[in-house]
């Protein structure tokens, strides 16, 4: 309990803490229903609008999303309104991000390959806020010593240079590895110094003639996937279920 009063009440993170909850709370009990209409079990069935269109649950979302929003500027870091808000915020961004690949597509891809984009974007948005619940701050800022924070520049200066590691990392395709070296400067390091990606724009850009460093690019890719694609993707099924198995494309007739 006192580490609950020290960590999340003093500093004021109960509002993150139960808009995260809400958040992972909607997503499971969200992806437990479609796949039970998916599978034709228990009384829940897609729901449509006049003229038979199909509403799907990221309209809500976005009113839910748009309304704990506002009520959480408004309601400030404390109080039961800002609690409320939080919770209507976190249910609203559940739904929305389970959906996030229908939005990026703009095409119903839920359970499609293209659909494990939701999994990857709300697993990465819980693991964030997860790292900002238990102390870290963005860009290193919460690595400064006290001396350091009352000196503007050398915090300037070392906000600077973890957004540059974090942008290097992303321009040689690493991009869960930038996201996450905002929030933990040291992870933005490891992205900015390993090789690019073969077709990121690092490795378009200064690999051009370096033929040793594009084969040791892409064989360490290689090496990666083989190694994680398998297991990331029964971590996303498990999550949010399997996609369909795609068609297979019948030969044309000569």
């Amino acid at each position: 309990m006192g580490w609950f009063e020290r960590n999340i009440m003093e500093p004021g993170k109960l509002p993150l803490l139960l808009a995260l909850v809400s958040f992972v709370l909607t997503f499971l009990i969200t992806r437990g229903i479609t796949r039970l209409i998916r599978a034709g079990k228990g009384p829940f069935r897609n729901i449509s609008g006049s003229g038979g269109v199909h509403v799907h649950h990221v309209v809500p979302g976005v009113i839910l999303t748009i309304v704990g929003g506002f009520g959480a500027v408004a309601g400030g870091q404390h109080g039961f309104g800002s609690a409320l808000a939080a919770v209507i915020f976190g249910i609203g961004a559940g739904l929305v991000l389970d959906e996030f690949a229908l939005v990026l597509h703009l095409a119903d891809v839920y359970w499609t390959e293209a659909g494990r984009k939701s999994v990857e974007m709300v697993v990465l948005t819980a693991s964030l806020v997860g790292l900002l619940l238990i102390g870290f701050s963005p860009l290193g800022v919460n690595d400064l010593s006290d001396d350091q924070e009352q000196n503007r520049a050398t915090v300037i200066v070392n906000v600077v240079v973890n957004f540059v590691f974090a942008l290097i990392a992303l321009f040689k395709g690493k991009a869960r590895l930038a996201v996450f070296g905002v929030i933990v400067p040291v992870i933005a390091l490891i992205g900015a110094v390993r090789l690019a990606r073969p077709g990121s724009y690092w490795a378009k850009r200064f690999y051009r003639r370096r033929p040793r460093a594009r084969a040791k690019s892409s064989l360490r890719a290689y090496h990666h996937d083989r190694r994680w694609l398998g297991p990331r993707r029964a971590f996303q099924d498990w999550i949010g279920g399997a996609p369909d198995p795609e068609p297979a494309r019948s030969l044309e007739h000569r």
